[in-house]
């Protein structure tokens, strides 16, 4: 067959264990969000984050010490910064600019005048209004693509191809709710970049089997399964070196990125990886299935009659 490569791995063949995992991490995601919900960060709840450049190395312990004696026993920061100099703590109160202060003044009486801070402050209201622009970006971004796919290609294609960059989507939103990873702006970031790099592949992908079927008869679903199996192998290097690329660069931003960007890498490390995976084990197998199912259309019943 003109399409003619070198299958390694029929995944075609294994697409029921591919959904089946794909469901049950699905359900894992749906348990821990309802039960334990995300952790999120001050952009998404209200209250007061302040960013400390005490100008020398502390201990998270040493950090602490400093706001129980302001008061705030229950407040656990974290260090970190190039030299282990910066203190990271989030208060779910809104914090005036007294208290503020009293925090900076009580961690230059310990480290000196250089100390410095960042505070960020959320009210409930614009809490509010970011969750749910966050959530609307979300959507419009995944009907659009559906759309633009649909367009290109054929409805089946843009379906599937939906179902999964949502799922890629849901991918890092479950991670993050497990192990109650914080959820802020750069987290939405991080999961827009990826419905768009997660379509990239996608879209190479039916491209693909949208060239092999003009020159193939397929008649059944194992001849269907036998085109995709084909054109997955044949985009697999152009995948794998693509994805590659971006995850290198995501992980050393991760390693040696500052404190700020480490989750937003973080994320992005997921979701490259949920989108090699989906791209080639759901949207392809799922449009198999789909076109399988096709009813054959008018002429060409009656070309088989003749």
């Amino acid at each position: 067959m003109l399409y003619n490569a070198k299958v390694r791995f029929d995944f075609i063949k294994h697409r029921n264990k591919f959904f089946l995992f794909s469901v049950i991490l699905t359900l894992v995601g749906i348990l821990s969000v309802s039960i334990f919900h995300m952790n999120f960060g001050v952009d998404f709840k209200a209250g007061t984050n302040m960013d400390i450049l005490v100008g020398k190395k502390l201990t998270q312990t040493e950090a602490k010490d400093v706001l129980e004696q302001q008061g705030y026993s229950d407040i656990t920061p974290t260090v970190g910064g190039t030299n282990g100099d910066r203190v990271s703590a989030r208060f779910d109160d809104v914090l005036d600019q007294s208290k503020v202060k009293a925090i900076e003044d009580a961690f230059k009486a310990k480290y000196g005048d250089k100390v410095s801070s960042e505070v960020n402050v959320v009210s409930p209201d614009i809490a509010q209004e970011l969750g749910i622009k966050a959530i609307y970006a979300v959507i419009i971004a995944s009907v659009a693509i559906m759309l633009y796919v649909m367009i290109r290609f054929e409805w089946r294609m843009a379906l599937a191809a939906n179902i999964a960059i949502l799922y890629d989507a849901f991918v890092v939103v479950t991670i993050f709710s497990i192990f109650r990873l914080q959820v802020d702006l750069p987290f939405i970031a991080a999961v827009l970049t990826t419905i768009g790099y997660s379509i990239n592949d996608k879209i190479v992908i039916f491209d693909r089997i949208r060239e092999n079927l003009r020159f193939a008869k397929t008649k059944n679903a194992d001849q269907i399964g036998d085109l995709v199996n084909q054109s997955l192998w044949q985009t697999m290097a152009r995948n794998v070196y693509t994805v590659l690329a971006v995850l290198i660069i995501a992980t050393c931003l991760f390693i040696f990125g500052s404190e700020s960007i480490k989750l937003f890498a973080l994320a992005k490390m997921i979701g490259l990886a949920s989108g090699a995976y989906s791209s080639i084990c759901i949207a392809a197998p799922l449009w198999m299935v789909m076109k399988s199912k096709q009813k054959p259309s008018t002429k060409q019943v009656a070309k088989k009659a003749v």
